[in-house]
């Protein structure tokens, strides 16, 4: 491990959470990783046995089945498990920072009593259901309509791009609910689908929760091919009359699109955490590798190109984690930090991608074979500058942030 000694920013359990989930990460992950990639299969039995470890429930409080910690805990755990690989470190990531984080700060008593339990131990896995096929970077051009019944409401529409659109269970979905095209007038629903593989969940102990009753009409489609991150669960989700109760509703009828924007904040900074493991493990492997390649009678890291590339890699990572660590204590603490969270995601982000490529151009032409981890990084380090807001988005909202601080 070749790290920038951080000790003075994380606290004791900080620094066990990091112990556990590399040595796990290194011992189960490491040695299936590339397999999973290739067969584009979801990771079950590594999932159950994180559930096992507790990552499902890092900062979800013990009274609803959680570990009682707190959200850089949970950065630190991502950044180890994408260290490794990142569709196992999504799998944690998506869950905690997309599903039980705006249940967590949103949700009624009754609705944290009942859905943070199966979330917590892994019994159900959540997912966030927010883009459409004409509403990514736009999210308020919401079209899926919730209608008013004298139950609750009917939800018609479709989302796309859904982390654990398949695998999971419980979604947190944008829908309409009052006529418009702007954000105004978009609420937050709690929904309830079963799994896409209910057998293997049931054998496992993990991934289905019998507690949750389906929601008729709440399905997912196929399963989406991606460049990268091909074992995480990709797809779209389908809501055709899907009846919901009222008390489903996630915060107030027409004012959801602030916890959707909540939950961005949030997540950018878990997506920075991403970002910032595949610099790391990319940086980490092109050290070793060009310490032990020789070519012209030397070492190749001995020449002052290479040399070069390893001292900016590790700058640009070391900053990412300042910034990201940083973003995560201001959340924690209650501050203002929608900036920061933006800065965070786009400079680890970006840096995710310039590692990984010079990983690969560092390895020469075996950097571009699958014999070597490097290729698989760069391909799976591609959507951190997409997902959770574009680059071009962080952009946006930092200078938004910055104008709105000039004009007090």
């Amino acid at each position: 491990m070749i790290d920038t000694d951080l000790s003075m920013y994380l606290e004791d359990h900080h620094r066990m959470m990091r112990d556990m989930v590399r040595d796990f990460a290194e011992s189960e992950i490491a040695p299936v990783a590339s397999e999973h990639d290739e067969k584009e299969a979801f990771p079950w039995e590594n999932a159950a046995a994180m559930a096992e470890l507790g990552l499902f429930g890092i900062p979800i409080p013990e009274e609803y089945g959680g570990s009682g910690m707190d959200l850089l805990a949970a950065v630190v755990a991502v950044e180890e498990l994408a260290r490794v690989d990142a569709s196992h470190s999504i799998t944690v990531g998506a869950h905690l920072s997309l599903a039980c984080e705006p249940i967590l700060r949103w949700g009624t008593e009754e609705q944290k009593e009942r859905y943070l339990q199966p979330l917590a131990s892994g019994q159900a896995l959540g997912g966030f259901g927010l883009t459409e096929p004409d509403a990514g970077s736009d999210a308020g051009g919401t079209k899926t309509k919730a209608e008013r019944t004298d139950d609750g409401y009917r939800l018609n529409g479709q989302k796309t791009f859904i982390t654990h659109g398949g695998v999971g269970e419980v979604f947190i979905v944008a829908a309409r609910t009052s006529p418009g095209d702007s954000s105004e007038g978009i609420s937050a629903f709690l929904l309830n689908k079963e799994t896409c593989e209910p057998e293997r969940a049931r054998e496992l102990g993990f991934g289905h929760a019998g507690s949750l009753e389906p929601m008729e009409g709440f399905t997912s489609g196929d399963k989406l091919e991606k460049l990268g991150w091909n074992a995480s669960d990709t797809r779209e989700l389908i809501l055709q009359d899907v009846e919901v109760p009222a008390d489903n509703l996630l915060g107030e009828e027409d004012r959801g699109f602030r916890i959707f924007l909540d939950t961005l904040d949030g997540g950018r900074i878990g997506m920075a955490a991403h970002a910032l493991g595949i610099a790391q493990g990319a940086f980490e492997k092109a050290a070793r590798y060009t310490d032990e390649r020789e070519q012209f009678d030397q070492r190749i890291n001995d020449f002052q190109g290479v040399q070069f590339m390893l001292s900016e890699m590790a700058t640009k990572i070391h900053a990412a984690r300042l910034m990201t660590y940083h973003a995560a204590r201001l959340r924690m603490e209650g501050e203002e930090h929608k900036k920061e969270a933006s800065m965070a995601k786009l400079h680890a982000s970006e840096t995710a991608m310039d590692v990984t490529t010079r990983a690969v151009q560092l390895h020469g032409g075996y950097g571009y074979t699958r014999e070597y981890d490097v290729e698989r990084m760069m391909r799976d380090a591609k959507i951190t500058e997409i997902g959770e807001g574009t680059s071009e988005i962080q952009k946006i909202v930092i200078a938004r942030e910055l104008l709105n601080e000039l004009r007090g």
